[in-house]
């Protein structure tokens, strides 16, 4: 395991080193849980959570596609639990909001297509002997910027995209309708956030709203309420860019898992290994380890041995110990001291599953405004 003092050659969409007194604008979107590749989200790992409920050694990797009045289902699931997988999908896309018996895609309406397997022996022999699920690389970053250790941009986005959906579901807004973006840009001085630059909603709307209304609601309520401190007079605030969204969700897009893996992380503020997390068990290492590496890096952080930490982790499939661990501090504080703290953890895909209680049908809860910086998650605590 290496540790460095400062990133010897940043990732494109990392912010500059720690160490040189630098002035930028950093950008990151969410997408709410109407976006036709958080419907196919939803839908793995509602199909993952009542899995786990009835057998917690269910083995799921779990693919969803979402078109117009179609649902794909297609993957590996081993179980001991027998799951309605069609009365579940309906129950998610209920949950979600498409209820509307005249879109193409309704809860009621659409059409439910399975191509499920079972997990192959060459992989499960591997994994049973608690080894890694598949070869890869994961990250986990944190940053003392905020109080959740997440960087700014991504976890203002992510409040927006969240307080519109609350809106549409308890009423607030009747016009609001499932599908939407956000997008923050924050300016950063020092690598210190410094000021809120740029606020874009795109979200999907009723008929008979008109966009000065939407615009309004976004510049002097939604805006004002999420941001607090962080909003201003000067702010820029987008709306709908291309005018009307009326059309929109899966009636209008096709969703497929897997597609919003910086929205489900840190908003392309760190490194990202590729791996998605929705309708992965945790013996897939991509999303335990990712999970873990972001627990570890939160402790640095938590501990004061950093202002920012970033983990990497590297498995070999069917092989317990990882080939690879490293720990970046970004020159913002001790970084022998974080590799030592590093070193205290165990990076086994069976010990991180048990440290951090993964085996509970607790995947829905983070499938939608982001895995990290949510309070009641295992690998947040």
């Amino acid at each position: 395991m290496t540790a460095t003092a400062t990133a010897t050659s940043p990732h494109p969409l990392s912010a500059p080193s720690a160490s040189t007194a630098t002035s930028y604008v950093f950008t990151s979107e969410s997408v709410s849980e109407g976006h036709p590749d958080k419907v196919s989200d939803y839908i793995a790992d509602s199909i993952l959570d009542a899995h786990l409920a009835l057998d917690p050694k269910s083995r799921v990797a779990c693919e969803v596609l979402v078109k117009s009045g179609n649902v794909v289902l297609a993957g590996e699931i081993t179980s001991a639990g027998r799951v309605d997988y069609e009365a579940v999908a309906r129950q998610a896309i209920r949950e979600i909001g498409y209820t509307d018996p005249s879109e193409a895609f309704n809860a009621d309406g659409v059409k439910v297509t399975q191509l499920l397997t079972r997990q192959v022996g060459e992989i499960a022999q591997g994994v049973d002997v608690g080894g890694a699920g598949d070869q890869g690389i994961m990250f986990g970053y944190a940053t003392d910027e905020t109080s959740e250790l997440m960087p700014l941009p991504i976890l203002l986005a992510h409040k927006l995209a969240e307080r519109m959906a609350r809106a549409r579901k308890n009423g607030e807004i009747s016009w609001l309708r499932p599908d939407s973006k956000t997008q923050v840009s924050v300016e950063y001085a020092d690598n210190k956030p410094a000021a809120v630059r740029t606020v874009l909603v795109s979200t999907m709307h009723a008929a008979d709203v008109t966009q000065d209304e939407i615009r309004n609601y976004v510049a002097r309520t939604l805006s004002p309420e999420v941001l607090g401190a962080w909003h201003s007079d000067s702010l820029e605030v987008l709306v709908n860019p291309t005018g009307s969204f009326t059309e929109g969700g899966p009636s209008a897009d096709c969703g497929v898992t897997g597609r919003k893996i910086i929205v489900d992380t840190y908003g392309g503020m760190g490194r990202h290994g590729g791996g998605a997390f929705s309708g992965k068990d945790p013996s897939k290492v991509d999303r335990s380890g990712a999970y873990f590496c972001r627990y570890v890096a939160r402790q640095i952080v938590k501990q004061g041995i950093a202002k920012r930490a970033e983990v990497q982790v590297g498995y070999a499939i069917g092989r317990a110990e990882p080939v690879s661990v490293r720990v970046d501090t970004f020159g913002t504080g001790d970084a022998r001291a974080a590799e030592e703290l590093v070193r205290t953890f165990d990076f086994r895909p069976r010990a991180i599953i048990e440290r951090l209680d993964m085996l509970r049908p607790t995947y829905r809860r983070a499938t939608n405004y982001g895995h990290f910086g949510r309070a009641g998650l295992s690998w947040e605590s």
